[in-house]
C-alpha cells in the first residue's frame, strides 16, 4: 500500500532530477496538451502512441513505421505543426481517426516530461479521464511515487496541480502535514481550494486561453475534465505507450 509520505510532486520536468527516480513510478500529468489525448486516444482505439522528445526524433521515428499505420501528433509552443495530421486537442481523436493506429506525439512539455522519466521503474500517464484507476494502481504500489506535472515551458500549469491533488486526497489518509512533503502539501491545497470548480477552473486556465487562442468557438474544456470515462491506465514500455494489459506492437 502507498505511504503517502513517500510520495512527492514535481511542477514541472526541468524541477525533477531523472537520477532520483531510478525506483519509483512516476506519474506523468500534462492534462491540456499531451496526458488527456494519449488516454482519448488509446481509449479509442489507437494501437501504440510513441512519445518523442522533440521533433527531430518524431521525423527519425515516422520514417520507420508504415505510413498507412501511422499519425503524427502535437504542438510546438500551443500551435499546430506543420505536416502532422493531428494536433493534442482530445475530440479530434476520434475512433473513426485513430483506431489501429500507431501515433507518434510531440509536445513542447509533455513528451519532453515523459522521455525525462524513462529511468522510473514504471512510468503510468494520468488525466481526470482515467483518474480512479490511476488513484486504486498507486494504492496498491509498494513503490515510492512521484507525481510530475509537465507545466508550461518549467512554470507551474494549475490544471496539472489540481489533477496531482485530487490523486493526494484520495490517496491521503489523515497523515501529520509534517509528514508530507511540500509538494503534496501544495498540490492538495490547490485541489481543496478549487475541486467545487475544477471545470471552471481550467477552462480560465493560461494553457485554456491558448487553446481558446487556437481553436475559437470549437474548444470545450468538458474533454479535459471528464472523470473515469476510462477504466485503464497507458503505461510506457520500450518506447510505446499502450494500456497495461495490451501487447500491440508497432507495425
Amino acid at each position: 500500500m502507498a505511504n503517502i509520505a513517500s510520495i512527492d510532486v514535481f511542477t514541472s520536468a526541468r524541477a525533477m532530477d531523472s537520477d532520483s527516480i531510478r525506483n519509483k513510478t512516476v506519474v506523468v500529468i500534462d492534462v491540456m496538451y499531451t496526458t488527456t489525448a494519449i488516454v482519448q486516444a488509446l481509449h479509442n482505439g489507437a494501437r501504440n502512441v510513441i512519445p518523442a522528445a522533440d521533433l527531430g526524433e518524431a521525423g527519425r521515428i515516422s520514417l520507420t513505421t508504415a505510413s498507412e499505420n501511422m499519425l503524427l501528433c502535437g504542438e510546438k509552443d500551443g500551435n499546430p505543426i506543420e505536416g502532422f495530421d493531428l494536433g493534442v486537442y482530445p475530440a479530434d481523436f476520434t475512433r473513426e481517426r485513430v483506431e489501429g493506429k500507431s501515433l507518434i506525439m510531440n509536445t513542447t512539455n509533455g513528451t519532453k516530461a515523459i522521455s525525462k522519466s524513462i529511468p522510473a521503474k514504471k512510468l503510468m500517464i494520468a488525466s481526470f479521464l482515467n483518474l480512479s484507476s490511476v488513484v486504486e494502481a498507486l494504492r496498491e504500489t509498494e513503490d515510492e511515487i512521484a507525481l510530475l506535472s509537465a507545466g508550461w515551458n518549467g512554470r507551474i500549469s494549475l490544471e496539472d496541480l489540481l489533477l496531482a491533488g485530487n490523486m493526494i486526497e484520495r490517496l491521503h489518509a489523515g497523515e501529520p502535514q509534517s509528514e508530507l512533503s511540500d509538494g503534496v502539501v501544495v498540490a492538495l491545497g490547490v485541489y481543496q481550494s478549487y475541486k467545487d470548480t475544477i471545470e471552471e477552473i481550467i477552462s480560465n486556465s493560461n494553457n485554456a486561453a491558448r487553446m481558446k487562442k487556437l481553436l475559437g468557438e470549437q474548444f470545450e474544456s468538458k474533454w479535459y475534465t471528464q472523470i473515469d470515462i476510462c477504466s485503464r491506465i497507458p503505461v510506457l514500455k520500450d518506447g510505446m505507450i499502450t494500456f497495461e494489459d495490451d501487447k500491440k506492437p508497432i507495425e
